[in-house]
């Protein structure tokens, strides 16, 4: 019975999505060039080099030896082995879905366990600070201090995810009571890499090759979510269901004491996070802590365009979806309280840090960010056109 009920809301949200384009196919045009521009010139071109520089390391065995020397660590916190440090690092850098592409390669190389590459993904993917700093701060708001808070509570709130997550499945960990007591030893990581690299029977051209086509497969298909939820949102908000919907988070925000006019924004980010975190800075509300809480909130949530492009990445794993879905709600509550805690400190006497009384927002930081976000959108979309040529050719030449 569930499964006809879930067979029948799936074909009629697929139905009315498709008349929904029939009726307005110029918005949703604008909607997807939007979405395509977003991948094609930041995206695609920021990723790229994580993902193929993940998929070296992994191949190479580097990620073995990084996984001894770290066990020490991020066993006791986090209860996950070592190897896990390298997908919560390289989360951190280059945003969400890193974290989950590396924790399935992970997952698929064994590894991790199921229930810890369940936990790992909880609090690996998060937002890079490119996008805190050069989209949201800079780009929207217009404001680098923000940047400070912003990141300081969303990867704050992402460490105690991963504390609080430590907790999830221990049941079915598996028995080892040694674990939590491994030396560091740089010997024993050094073998550790060198039997795992002596296992992969791969050439060095078709690892590198494979590297190059698995993160440009990966990147396509996020580009693809990317536009559909871009449509979606955009949908959404024309045949009026999302000023609908935003009228039951008026409530929720009333009772959190915070301005209802940040309903349909916070509604748009719980879609997507790029044009809610727009809409959030483009609202008329004097006070800026609000702002500042959802905003954090949301990049916290992930936003259900990341979530379906986890989803999607960890389909073909035995990794559940219902953990992270989980971590994400923690993740955005723990923001938006780390928001508040910090908002003093971080950014009203964000000034007291420079002893000449300029606010750090005017230092070499922002240019160096506004110039990164300068260089993409120029160079963004001919290194993914490059890049996408590269993958044809290596096809081309593996089919023949």
């Amino acid at each position: 019975m569930i499964q006809k009920i879930k067979t029948i809301l799936l074909s009629g949200a697929t139905v009315f999505l498709a008349f929904s384009l029939i009726k307005y196919p110029d918005q949703a045009f604008e909607a997807s060039l939007r979405g395509l521009s977003m991948w094609w010139e930041v995206v695609f071109p920021s990723l790229l080099p994580f993902f193929i520089t993940a998929e070296l390391l992994i191949g190479f065995g580097v990620v073995k030896f990084i996984g001894v020397l770290f066990e020490p660590v991020m066993r006791p916190l986090f209860n996950v082995p070592g190897t896990g440090s390298f997908a919560w690092a390289m989360g951190m850098a280059s945003g969400y879905p890193t974290g989950a592409k590396i924790s399935a390669r992970l997952r698929e190389e064994k590894q991790l366990s199921q229930v810890e590459a369940e936990r790992l993904v909880s609090f690996t993917n998060a937002s890079s600070p490119l996008f805190i700093f050069g989209a949201v701060s800079v780009g929207f708001f217009y404001d680098m201090k923000l940047g400070i808070l912003l990141a300081a509570a969303h990867y704050i709130g992402n460490a105690l995810v991963g504390i609080c997550m430590r907790f999830y499945g221990r049941n079915n960990d598996r028995s080892d009571n040694g674990r939590g007591k491994r030396r560091l030893s740089i010997r024993q990581a050094f073998q550790e890499m060198h039997r795992s690299r002596m296992n992969d029977h791969r050439p060095f051209g078709q690892i590198v090759g494979d590297a190059v086509l698995n993160s440009i497969q990966t990147l396509v298909m996020v580009g693809g979510f990317i536009i559909l939820f871009s449509v979606i949102t955009k949908l959404l908000y024309i045949i009026g269901l999302s000023p609908l919907i935003a009228s039951l988070f008026e409530h929720i925000l009333q009772l959190l004491t915070l301005p209802a006019d940040l309903a349909l924004p916070l509604f748009s980010g719980l879609f997507e996070i790029t044009q809610g975190a727009k809409a959030i800075s483009q609202t008329d509300t004097a006070n800026l802590l609000p702002k500042f809480i959802v905003v954090s909130f949301i990049l916290g949530f992930n936003g259900f365009s990341v979530q379906a492009q986890v989803a999607s990445i960890i389909a073909r794993t035995d990794i559940r979806f219902g953990p992270y879905f989980f971590a994400r709600i923690l993740h955005g509550l723990f923001a938006g309280i780390l928001t508040i805690i910090l908002f003093k400190p971080l950014y009203l006497n964000r000034t007291s840090f420079d002893f000449n009384g300029v606010p750090v927002s005017n230092g070499p930081v922002n240019n160096t960010w506004v110039e990164v976000m300068q260089f993409l959108e120029i160079a963004g979309p001919i290194i993914t056109l490059v890049f996408l040529l590269i993958a044809a050719m290596i096809l081309k030449k593996r089919i023949h």
